[in-house]
Parts: C-alpha cells; sequence; structure tokens
C-alpha cells in the first residue's frame, strides 16, 4: 500500500515571511503587521501549535491566544537547520540550500551536519547562498540583533544564517528576554531583534515533549514572556514562533531499516534524520535508479511513510524554488514518516541517537503547524 504525496504550496503562509512582514512594518508600513518602531521575533524551537494546544493548561497566557489566524506553518524538512535559514532569509530551503538535518556535500563525497558540522569544507558564508533579513534591514537604517546563549556565538550556523546582525548572549530565557527589552527601551531609530530559545526542544529530545521536565520548561516561558511582555514600550511589535513541532516516539517505534537489504542497495550516503531520511545514490544516478530505490521503499514502507524520488518532492513543492546549485543536496530518495515511527540504520557503531523521544522533521501537520502569535503592537 502506498500514500499519495502531499503537495506543499509555496506561495502559502509560511516561516519564511516572519521577518520580511516585520521588517515591512518598520520601513514602509500597510503590509500585513501593523507599523511599529521596534520588532521582537521569539523563536522557541519546538513548540509546534498542536504541542501548545496540547500542553495549554501549563500556558495560560500563550494558550488562549492560539487560533486558526494565529498559526503558520515551517519550512519542510521540519528542522531545526532548514526552519531557521526560512526564517532569516524569507526563503525556502531550495533557495537557502539548507535542505536537511544532515545533507550531501558532493565535492567532499561526504554527509554534513548542518547545525554543528561546518568545517572548512563547508564555508558557511556560501554554503548559505542568500542574503538574510538581518542584512537587508541594516542596509535600510534598522538596528539588528540575535539574542542567543553564549555557546552559538561564533558557530558555522550562526554565521550562515544570522549574519548581519549583532550577536548578545543570555544564559536563561529570561536573560534573553531581557536583553531584548533593553534593546527597544534605549535604541534610537527602528530595531529586529531575534530570540532564540532552545530549552524546550532540548528537553523534548531527551525527556519528551509530554514529560514533566517539558511541561516545567513551559510554564517557565509562559511566565517570562508574560511579565516581560507588559514592560514592553508601546511601539514594540512582538510575534513568538517555533521552527517545528515534536512527536514523541518510543523505541518500540524505531524502524531498522538497513535489516531489509532492498532498502540500502545502492545507498551511497544516508542523511536527513530520523523521521525524513535523506538516500543518496551515487553522484551520477539517474531517475530510473531512484525510482527503483523509491519503488523498494514503497512497498516496504509505503504505508506508513510518504516516499519521493528527488523529481517527485520538487514537483510536489516540498522545497519551493529550487536552484541548480542545491540539487544534489536533496536526497535522491527522501523518506518522511507518515506514522508516529523513526527509520534508524543500525549498522553505525555509534547508536546514541536511538535515545531521543522527542522526534520531528516530516510533513505531519504535528511538525509542521507552528504558532505564530501577536503581542504588543503585533497583536490581533
Amino acid at each position: 500500500m502506498t500514500t499519495m504525496l502531499p503537495t506543499v504550496d509555496p506561495e502559502s503562509r509560511s516561516l519564511a515571511g516572519v521577518l520580511p512582514d516585520c521588517l515591512a512594518s518598520l520601513t514602509v508600513g500597510g503590509g500585513s503587521l501593523p507599523r511599529a518602531d521596534h520588532a521582537v521575533v521569539v523563536l522557541v524551537d519546538g513548540l509546534g501549535a498542536a504541542n501548545l494546544r496540547g500542553a495549554a493548561a501549563h500556558a495560560r497566557f500563550l494558550a488562549p491566544r492560539l487560533g486558526p489566524r494565529s498559526t503558520t506553518t515551517s519550512a519542510f524538512p521540519s528542522t531545526t537547520a532548514a526552519g531557521i535559514a526560512t526564517l532569516t532569509t524569507g526563503s525556502l530551503p531550495g533557495r537557502h540550500g539548507l535542505v536537511s538535518y544532515r545533507a550531501r556535500d558532493v565535492s567532499g563525497d561526504r554527509v554534513v551536519n548542518q547545525l554543528n558540522g561546518w568545517d572548512a569544507g563547508m564555508v558557511p558564508e556560501t554554503w548559505q547562498r542568500l542574503p538574510t533579513v538581518f542584512e537587508r534591514a541594516r542596509a535600510q537604517g534598522v538596528t539588528t540583533t540575535v539574542i542567543g546563549q553564549e555557546r552559538y556565538r561564533n558557530s558555522g550556523f550562526t554565521r550562515a544564517v544570522l549574519r548581519g546582525a549583532d550577536y548578545r548572549a543570555g544564559r536563561s530565557m529570561a536573560d534573553r528576554l531581557d536583553a531584548a527589552r533593553e534593546i527597544v527601551s534605549t535604541t534610537a531609530g527602528p530595531t529586529l531583534s531575534y530570540v532564540y530559545v532552545p530549552e524546550l526542544d532540548q528537553a523534548a529530545h531527551e525527556y519528551g515533549w509530554e514529560s514533566g521536565r517539558w511541561t516545567a520548561l513551559l510554564e517557565e516561558l509562559d511566565g517570562d514572556l508574560k511579565r516581560w511582555s507588559s514592560r514592553l514600550p508601546a511601539s514594540t511589535g512582538v510575534l513568538v514562533t517555533a521552527d517545528h513541532g515534536v512527536i514523541d516516539v518510543a523505541p518500540h517505534q524505531h524502524v531498522l531499516f538497513d535489516q531489509v537489504p532492498e532498502l540500502v542497495a545502492g545507498v551511497r550516503h544516508i542523511g536527513g534524520e530520523p523521521r525524513c531520511l535523506h538516500l543518496y545514490l551515487d553522484a551520477d544516478a539517474g531517475p530510473v535508479d531512484r525510482e527503483r530505490l523509491a519503488e523498494a521503499w514503497r512497498a516496504e514502507e509505503g504505508g506508513r511513510a510518504w516516499i519521493a524520488t528527488r523529481e517527485q518532492a520538487i514537483d510536489h513543492g516540498w522545497y519551493g524554488e529550487v536552484d541548480p546549485e542545491v540539487l544534489p543536496r536533496i536526497g535522491d530518495v527522501i523518506v518522511a514518516a507518515r506514522k508516529r515511527i523513526a527509520y534508524y540504520d543500525s549498522r553505525p557503531a555509534d547508536q546514541s541517537a536511538r535515545g531521543m523521544i522527542g522526534q520531528h522533521g516530516s510533513l505531519t501537520d504535528e511538525e509542521r503547524r507552528i504558532p505564530l502569535l501577536g503581542l504588543g503592537r503585533y497583536e490581533p
């Protein structure tokens, strides 16, 4: 049994529009957001709309603001590298080039982690190919600031997707929000600030989003945002959003795909992540080779995953418009989990990733539907 592939409309409302809309509200006005002097985007890694709705009792400030008109969609794949790059460039992965958690570097004949695998063979300023919204904002006289944890200040990912903004560090969630409040309270002229909150995603991976650890962090964040937003200047607009949602996957729901030889026949590299595999054949593989591998996967896994060749994924709009340079970074075959499962290769010696509970990456609504909550000037 196989499942029809979903189509993604690249023109539909998505995370790609959030920062450009904020910039327009600061400079030209008349767009989808009210005019503001200062804009702050708070991205809560892993806080999907379904997660916020399911934990509403722990988010009495945020959850009542969640409704049909206060959500948007993340990028595909629904993973941090693709999502944050989509937010900060205002473009979909087929253009900015961060098409998965682990993607093929053709020149190095390898698969590279897009969050923390940057090295001399993958230069951030050229691998991520587009100017950021921060760079565009600065050219228009807007003060731009990124506020995150200190450990991310000089990372390759920061250089790739956050260039064009000053970096300020804050240890706790409250510290980062306070830094944003200081900026909007003391800076003359328009400001565009981005606050990154990774704590909930980290807890979800380790403990699950339904765990006490995760809900305690949500309660803390909810209280911090309530107190913080009440102290902002009236001319400040705030959007609270996310890069993806999270699904908890138990160990008995792991699928060890390498134990079916046909599913790895001819596969040179395995990229992506457990809920969205990118299977790479030899660099000279063609459409016939991709279809052969896809058919093997459909025969075995078609009832619980969307399986697409590269051509099919592009035709269905999964990556938006795809530039030629980005094309070989996309898997020859993509396996996107539809059921509550995660795909693992049991052959590598390091199996630590199988301890992860919270998962994401695929096309399900739980993973792609995210909050877009307005506060201050942006409150509906």
